[in-house]
């Protein structure tokens, strides 16, 4: 059965989900984050599309974005999880799918100031929402910069955020109002399938061997420069951390 078509059209936004293959957490190495951000640094050099919103999970990537041409979104996302994809399995020493199945994408009008307000939230929540910290604050999510209205180098505000006041800081601080109201919703729990007690048994004992024909590969064989994933990934977090004295600590190489 063939897939169903996108709905794309111009000045939409997308909410983008993408999730590691099996549901694994495979984002929780910060190095792993640092990547995603220098690969979002690569794709927006060569798309030049607007990134509103970002949220780097443990084991799923949040996006809200808008490409300059609807055909171009695809596009974006095939480069965006192959140069990831490619980073990744040379980084953990692995092969095959990195990302699960197709992107989960959600396209509104771009005028849509409430539901883009919405959806920022939402973003912005995720950290929260998962129990992973307390307030919105969050070193690979860019809430920090609608909350301080600075420049991380990867995203920008969107036009419903710069409709909330007449001065940046008025942006900022009811935005900030606007996300203290929200109150997730619970998820529901995975249920277990049949065969999910067994498993564990036929597995126990089983060691990780490394892939035939996958060499560890270090950084300096990367096409990335390392010390330019380091800047990209510096700029962006300390510009959206809680503590930016704090963070710097993990980018001193001194």
């Amino acid at each position: 059965m063939p897939r169903q078509s996108r709905e794309l059209q111009q000045n939409y936004c997308y909410h983008i989900t993408v999730r590691c293959n099996n549901r694994e957490f495979r984002l929780t190495r910060q190095e792993c984050r640092e990547v995603v951000l220098y690969s979002l640094k690569k794709a927006l050099d060569k798309f030049h599309f607007k990134l509103y919103a970002l949220c780097v999970m443990s084991n799923h990537i949040h996006y809200l974005l808008e490409p300059i041409q609807p055909e171009d979104l695809p596009k974006i996302m095939h480069f965006l999880n192959w140069y990831s994809a490619m980073c990744f399995n040379r980084m953990l020493n692995r092969t095959g799918h990195f990302w699960e199945k197709r992107y989960h994408s959600s396209g509104f009008a771009n005028t849509d100031y409430r539901r883009a307000l919405n959806t920022l939230r939402y973003i912005h929540a995720n950290p929260k929402a998962a129990n992973m910290q307390q307030g919105f604050f969050y070193d690979f999510s860019n809430y920090g910069m609608y909350d301080r209205a600075l420049d991380d180098g990867l995203t920008q505000w969107h036009p419903a955020f710069l409709a909330l006041g007449r001065t940046l800081e008025e942006c900022s601080r009811k935005y900030r109002k606007f996300c203290k109201k929200y109150k997730p919703k619970p998820k529901s729990e995975r249920r277990c399938h049949w065969g999910s007690r067994f498993l564990p048994k036929v597995l126990k004992g089983r060691g990780k061997r490394p892939p035939p024909g996958q060499m560890r590969l270090p950084w300096a064989t990367w096409e990335a420069n390392p010390s330019e994933v380091r800047e990209v990934a510096k700029k962006f977090v300390l510009a959206n951390c809680y503590d930016p004295k704090v963070a710097a600590r993990f980018f001193d190489d001194s």
